[in-house]
């Protein structure tokens, strides 16, 4: 049975050596009366030393009695000295250390002796072999550590590195420094705690010429969001690296900040086409605003008022409608501004159309005269573009044979678009958007108090309505 002991062993990946792990086996089989022989004790032993091994980091919970997993230092705290009920060892000592495999980071809390030998011994780069208890902490799962052992031989693909651009950003590390343009920012939120206290969180997206990355800050770090403009350069300071809803995320915790910088860093956004674009993407699209509606109020299913307005844009290739929801509708922005309009997600719209959708996750940047139509005085091209293309009321799609658009003016009438409340039911229709009403002649079956949007002929004004939704 011996040779079954040795075999059992093999298939371990454990610290545990074969004398250690023999004499527990014996101690089973002893322990068991005689129930179990030693191969079956074996077994026992193996899974006992098993329970608690992780795949990665992602793996380890805080519901776990204990863990243990390898992973990449990536960031050594300084050690704190904290006062004990313990006459012998009045004085405890504690030092941090974040640690990151492919899978994510986790934070380390080492005690006493080995804070010091942390402090002494541990360098960023070095890959450790843990085992601890994990815990819900203050900025997510902590591990206070047990044993922590350097493992020259193993490699974990984390990079570790003093500056990063938005492409070098991956799942785990932490000790981020980056610097990157304002985007956009968003307005501070409270939360309450499972600990009954309040949080406050706040996002800013920043980007480079690599790319954007939306970044959370937390607590004190949130009022910053309010005091940055967008255009603005920064630095990140002690960032790290979370997942959300498959997306990369930078948060700045107690330990970081975002500071304002002096230096050039321009992000230049990787735009898809119009013509390209198709339902359910999420892209990032650029041109000149062509056209832009009122803003609009309406309640939402739980009481809230929320707010929209569309704008249409047009680039080289076509153009869309965009819908900016919450804070987005306030933005100024109009007619012959160019705009790039970063991370908006293509919806169903009208006639079997496509309509773009700025929601939180979105961004909304100014761009420069010229940087969507590339005017910079030369008339070599090919044709007109941006909103010089409708100075003579013509939509650059249109037919050579001069055939209008669907917002020039025919002798019949104008073919408008009009959304607003139902403020009366019956033939003809009146809609009232909060500015304006019109009056909509239509069969269809509608309700007081329903948002619709009209698409029709307006002549004499009164709106024939030709689509309804």
């Amino acid at each position: 049975m011996g040779d079954d002991i040795e075999d059992v062993y093999g298939d371990l990946d454990t610290d545990v050596s074969l004398e250690e792990f023999r004499d527990a086996v014996e101690s089973k089989v002893e322990q068991m009366g005689g129930l179990a022989d030693e191969e079956t004790a074996a077994m026992l032993i193996a899974h006992e030393l098993e329970d608690g091994e992780v795949n990665g980091v992602a793996d380890v919970e805080p519901e776990m009695d204990e863990v243990k997993f390898i992973a990449k230092v990536t960031s050594v705290g300084d050690v704190r000295t904290f006062e004990r009920d313990d006459d012998e060892d009045p004085e405890g000592r504690v030092v941090n250390v974040d640690v990151a495999d492919e899978t994510g980071s986790v934070r380390l809390s080492l005690w006493d002796e080995q804070a010091e030998g942390a402090k002494d011994q541990l360098e960023v780069g070095d890959v450790l072999r843990v085992k601890g208890r994990p815990k819900d902490g203050y900025n997510g799962i902590e591990v206070s550590a047990d044993q922590v052992e350097v493992d020259n031989d193993e490699e974990i693909d984390v990079p570790v590195q003093d500056e990063y651009r938005v492409e070098d950003l991956s799942l785990g590390i932490s000790d981020v420094n980056l610097t990157g343009e304002v985007l956009g920012t968003e307005e501070v939120r409270t939360f309450d705690r499972d600990d009954g206290s309040e949080g406050k969180v706040s996002n800013v997206v920043l980007g480079d010429e690599t790319g954007r990355v939306r970044v959370t800050l937390w607590d004190d770090q949130a009022e910053t969001a309010t005091e940055l403009s967008q255009g603005e350069v920064v630095e990140v300071v002690d960032g790290y690296v979370r997942e959300r809803d498959g997306s990369l995320e930078l948060h700045v915790g107690d330990r970081g900040a975002v500071e304002p910088v002096d230096a050039d860093v321009a992000f230049v956004p990787d735009t898809t086409s119009i013509e390209d674009l198709e339902l359910e993407d999420v892209a990032d699209i650029s041109g000149v605003i062509r056209s832009a509606d009122p803003k609009r109020t309406f309640d939402r299913d739980d009481g809230s008022e929320g707010q929209v307005r569309n704008v249409r844009v047009q680039d080289g290739t076509g153009d869309i409608r965009v819908a900016l929801w919450g804070d987005k509708a306030d933005l100024d922005i109009g007619p012959g501004d160019e705009v790039a309009f970063v991370d908006v997600e293509i919806q169903d719209g009208w006639q079997d159309d496509i309509e773009a959708s700025a929601g939180w996750q979105s961004s909304v940047i100014p761009l420069a005269d010229g940087a969507t139509t590339g005017d910079d005085g030369d008339d070599s091209g090919s044709g007109p573009t941006g909103l010089s293309a409708f100075e003579d009321g013509n939509d650059p799609s249109s037919a050579d044979d001069g055939s209008s658009s669907d917002d020039s003016d025919t002798d019949d009438g104008e073919e408008v678009e009009f959304t607003g409340v139902v403020v009366q039911a019956q033939n003809p229709v009146i809609l009232d958007d909060g500015e304006e009403t019109v009056s909509v002649e239509t069969d269809a079956d509608v309700t007081l108090g329903q948002e619709v949007t009209v698409r029709g002929l307006l002549q004499d004004g009164r709106l024939r309505a030709e689509e309804l939704h």
